[in-house]
């Protein structure tokens, strides 16, 4: 078992090494719970390796590109801080504690993001829903279910109350891409001119791809308040929000209580 008595050491190094191998491309998964050895994994077999390890998949470009952003936790300056601390002789435990927790939610958000891709649009719908739901947007999630995705006003995929009493309506754009696609400014507009045809004022362009510069400096220059949100920061609103993911372990660090030794009056 882990020291923390929640797992065994073989179903943790089996799921660390299967997401490794994802992101070099060695393995792929046609359905839920089955993993077979993609074109490049048979490759790689067939060279006779002595062994498939971190070093062994750095050799290749995917993988590699991959790491050197996985291991420093690009999300924040204060994470790739907290990595390059941990990986000093002098790290305290809270460094090493603060790296670990960084690793563990980027290879999280990959995952989801995965996940999202595997899933059907209407799914992808149902997440939008449920991500907004618990960011407090809707009132209340049968509200919420009955106002996206079912309006077929052009460009926009679905309507949502800002607020419990329904003062103001954010209209939502939904488009679930693969990895490699951008959104382009193009995309944007079109999402615009429904928002002017249907005289409202806030808009949520959301993808599980990325957005191209002159979409975001497009976006910032409107008059109206429209919201781009992409594959990486959907994942993060995710697992702010609790949707799609459960707490697995819950670590509470305790420090000496100096006033309740002090004996001054």
């Amino acid at each position: 078992m882990l020291p923390s008595g929640k797992q065994r050491l073989l179903h943790n190094r089996v799921h660390w090494a299967k997401f490794y191998m994802t992101k070099a491309g060695l393995i792929e998964s046609p359905k839920r719970g089955v993993f077979v050895a993609s074109a490049a994994g048979r490759s790689l077999l067939e060279s006779n390796p002595d062994r498939i390890d971190v070093e062994t998949l750095k050799q290749i470009p995917a993988f590699k590109d991959y790491y050197s952003q996985y291991a420093t936790g690009i999300s924040t300056p204060e994470q790739v801080e907290a990595v390059a601390a941990s990986s000093a002789a002098d790290a305290t435990p809270e460094e090493q504690i603060d790296a670990a927790y960084s690793l563990l939610t980027t290879a999280l958000r990959a995952d989801l993001l995965g996940r999202i891709l595997e899933q059907s649009p209407s799914f992808f719908e149902r997440l939008i829903v449920d991500l907004l739901v618990a960011m407090g947007y809707g009132g209340s999630h049968e509200d919420a279910a009955r106002q996206l995705g079912k309006t077929g006003d052009g460009g926009v995929d679905g309507i949502i109350d800002e607020d419990r009493l329904g003062l103001d309506r954010i209209y939502v754009q939904a488009k679930r891409y693969g990895g490699g696609s951008v959104v382009g400014r193009p995309e944007v507009q079109g999402f615009v001119g429904s928002l002017v045809g249907l005289q409202a004022s806030k808009g949520v362009f959301v993808t599980t791809s990325t957005f191209s510069r002159q979409a975001l400096d497009y976006a910032r220059s409107l008059q109206q308040r429209v919201i781009l949100i992409d594959g990486s920061r959907l994942t993060e609103l995710m697992v702010e929000f609790g949707v799609g993911v459960r707490a697995s372990r819950i670590i509470e660090v305790r420090r000496l209580d100096e006033d309740y030794f002090s004996e001054e009056a």
